[in-house]
């Protein structure tokens, strides 16, 4: 059984187990490439027109594989951690593809609690039993991509320049580099270097979401707000920059309760979607590498 596997949306941040889970078992994979002009025209076409930018992605990167394989996964994610959920568009996220685009093969579409061990099992349990009827292939397969994925390390942290800045956003903004135009490779480029909330500690995030008068219900919102805060605090950083979806409904909330936690420090906000032009981000970007090294001397 060949598997597609979309390089959009959480794929960045999970792809060592799933991609170790179905190779486990046996499957032969075909994944998406990276984002492109046309993976993004062809999401474009297919997905409804409110839809975030990295949605519009996704759709891409299925139409380019629906062709291609005999099932594809959609990821339903459902909660990463216990207490707190997941963008809604994920919950709906299969059926947006389904009504969408035309011709689909088979979906796997169950939904992922990812918090724990023993809630994530009964997802691979009833997956894996799609390609194996072994209940001990598995079970290995289940194992083998947990440790796979503990192994694995994403994220920048970069502090060797004279200029460091804080990159926040949600993970897919973050590590697609045709989405967010190079942004990382840019700020290099300035001289300028660049963490993002991989290298803060969950507790040390807790910590700061802690001051919130309520618990943030989404662990995107959680996630951006706990590590520009950590940042900001402990004097980590020159600056923070921002990578916002357009119409990003969690986005509009989160970066208001930077802005008022962190006052007048450095802040850019970046928005994106389809028709954003690489000329005006350069020149944004740019002008705010230059505010922090005035500020600096």
């Amino acid at each position: 059984m060949i598997v597609g596997i979309p390089k959009g949306l959480l794929y960045y941040k999970y792809y060592p187990f799933f991609t170790t889970f179905f190779q486990e078992l046996g499957s032969e994979l075909v994944i998406s490439p990276d984002t492109n002009k046309d993976i993004l025209d062809e999401g474009v076409k297919y997905c409804v027109d409110d839809a975030c930018l990295p949605v519009k992605v996704f759709h891409g990167h299925v139409a380019y594989l629906k062709d291609k394989c005999d099932i594809i996964l959609i990821p339903r994610f459902m909660q990463v951690r216990s207490r707190e959920y997941i963008c809604p568009k994920f919950c709906g996220l299969p059926e947006m593809i389904k009504n969408s685009i035309p011709k689909m093969p088979r979906i796997i579409d169950k939904p992922i609690y990812a918090i724990s061990r023993r809630k994530l099992y009964p997802w691979a349990r009833e997956i894996g039993r799609i390609i194996t009827k072994d209940k001990k292939k598995i079970k290995n397969a289940f194992n083998t991509a947990l440790i796979k994925q503990d192994k694995f390390k994403l994220g920048f942290n970069d502090d060797s320049q004279q200029l460091t800045v804080a990159i926040v956003g949600h993970p897919y903004n973050i590590f697609d580099n045709y989405v967010n135009m190079n942004i990382v490779e840019k700020l290099n480029r300035l001289g300028v270097g660049v963490v993002t909330e991989e290298v803060v500690e969950d507790s040390l995030i807790d910590e700061e979401v802690k001051r919130l008068y309520k618990r943030p219900f989404w662990t995107f919102a959680r996630n951006s707000y706990g590590f520009a805060s950590n940042v900001y605090r402990e004097n980590k950083v020159n600056g923070i920059i921002y990578i916002s979806s357009f119409a990003c409904g969690i986005d509009s909330v989160v970066i208001e309760l930077i802005k008022e936690r962190i006052g007048n420090f450095p802040f850019l906000t970046l928005k994106i979607d389809e028709h954003t032009g690489e000329a005006g981000l350069d020149t944004r970007v740019e002008a705010f590498v230059d505010m922090l090294g005035r500020e600096i001397k």
